[in-house]
């Protein structure tokens, strides 16, 4: 059976900020501290955190929506690429991010914590440390 993580997390900044940065190779390798090669063109293949991460791009709706094949280096040859879909809305003075992650391998629901430690932990710092308020 395919797991699913859902979580949402609040960022203070815009969605057109948060899109920009999930799409650029060198905002997103500077808000989550691996290295990342991404691109805002549907079709395009990704990586992120120095490799452990791929993807594809399915669908790019600007500063809305995004949503990616993804897999890590933990999935088998025979697992089937997982779905990431990001949904940014606008929130007072900021964005609330919504993450459906589904079609993850069974019992590798280690990824929730991932999403937690590894981006919404790094991103919030890196926006309050780059505000120009």
């Amino acid at each position: 059976m395919k797991e699913t993580i859902e979580i949402n997390h609040f960022i203070n900044v815009s969605p057109e900020e948060v899109y920009n940065a999930w799409l650029s190779s060198y905002l997103h390798t500077e808000m989550t501290g691996g290295e990342a090669k991404v691109s805002d063109i549907i079709g395009d293949s990704f990586y992120t955190w120095d490799g452990y991460i791929e993807g594809k791009n399915i669908s790019l709706t600007p500063f809305t929506e995004i949503i990616q094949s993804w897999r890590t280096s933990e999935f088998s040859d025979e697992d089937e690429d997982s779905i990431l879909k990001i949904t940014l809305t606008e929130k007072g003075d900021g964005t609330e991010i919504s993450l459906h992650h589904s079609n993850i391998p069974e019992g590798q629901l280690q990824y929730e914590n991932g999403w937690k430690e590894h981006y919404f932990q790094p991103m919030t710092e890196f926006f309050e440390n780059n505000r120009n308020d």
